[in-house]
């Protein structure tokens, strides 16, 4: 009951006015209205900016710049194994599993599909009877997210939509939530062919920026881009950030990978960490 009446309010709040509210908000560079916002979430959230590059978070220029902070390097180290994949990000696993007849599990009761996932594009037929995992990243998480295994970026595709909030309560309640809310989808060719690593929005994310454009993903319309000059990043490189949290959906061929057993739904998972392994052939 309780998570139907925040799907139903959610619906009808002016969802991406919100976020642009939020967005200006977390850049502004005012000292004490930044430096203000960093301490009441540092409180909120009982962040230890021990882990963090930047230990002083009146060093931070904006909420944002603290927001998606770096980690020292150490204390995430990348599972350098030559079959191992490794977590893109740290967060939750929602879910973890194998794609049945072009379906994922969303929650309990609820799945989507592929198609609604690529928004009907034909890229989305590599990864029938493939493998999926869906991280949600909680707002006091890291939100740098970075290369599960070594790829070149052969395609992105960028689809609008809605911005719904991607925790748990909300994915339990909004039927194919991430088949709804705006979505960045990029495609690396890797060891195993076409690896999707998706960056899904949600309320009050104020952007999706990749490590390749100067710029957050903005448009008011879905476009596809092919890339000829290439662009490699190694397992373990950033490959974007999130401002506020959201999730991370990886996809994976049919007979190509196997998850490490020892991960649950409901585990929470550091980036680097093995996520993975590749199947021999």
């Amino acid at each position: 009951m309780k998570n139907n009446f925040i799907a139903k309010l959610q619906s009808i709040l002016p969802q991406h006015a919100l976020s642009r509210l939020a967005g200006q908000l977390a850049n502004a560079r005012t000292p004490w209205l930044k430096n203000f916002l960093i301490q009441q979430f540092i409180r909120k959230y009982q962040i230890d900016m021990r882990l963090a590059l930047q230990e002083d978070p009146n060093m931070y220029a904006t909420f944002n710049d603290f927001f998606i902070r770096q980690f020292k390097v150490e204390l995430r180290p990348i599972d350098t194994g030559e079959d191992i994949i490794a977590s893109p990000a740290d967060g939750a696993i929602a879910q973890i599993g194998s794609i049945k007849q072009g379906e994922l599990l969303q929650a309990k009761g609820f799945h989507f599909t592929l198609q609604s996932l690529f928004a009907n594009h034909p890229i989305a037929d590599c990864f029938d009877e493939g493998e999926y995992a869906t991280i949600y990243l909680a707002p006091y998480n890291y939100h740098r997210v970075h290369m599960p295994l070594t790829g070149k970026l052969t395609q992105s595709i960028y689809v609008p939509g809605k911005l719904f909030s991607v925790n748990r309560a909300t994915s339990q309640a909004i039927p194919n939530l991430y088949g709804r809310n705006e979505r960045f989808i990029t495609i690396f060719d890797t060891l195993v062919g076409p690896m999707a690593v998706i960056l899904v929005g949600a309320m009050i994310v104020g952007s999706i920026q990749m490590v390749w454009m100067n710029e957050p993903v903005r448009a008011s319309q879905a476009y596809t881009e092919t890339y000829s000059q290439t662009i490699s990043l190694m397992k373990g490189e950033e490959l974007g950030h999130f401002h506020l949290g959201s999730t991370v959906i990886l996809l994976f061929p049919r007979n190509t990978i196997a998850w490490q057993p020892k991960w649950q739904a409901q585990d929470f998972i550091e980036y680097g960490q093995a996520l993975a392994c590749i199947l021999k052939k």
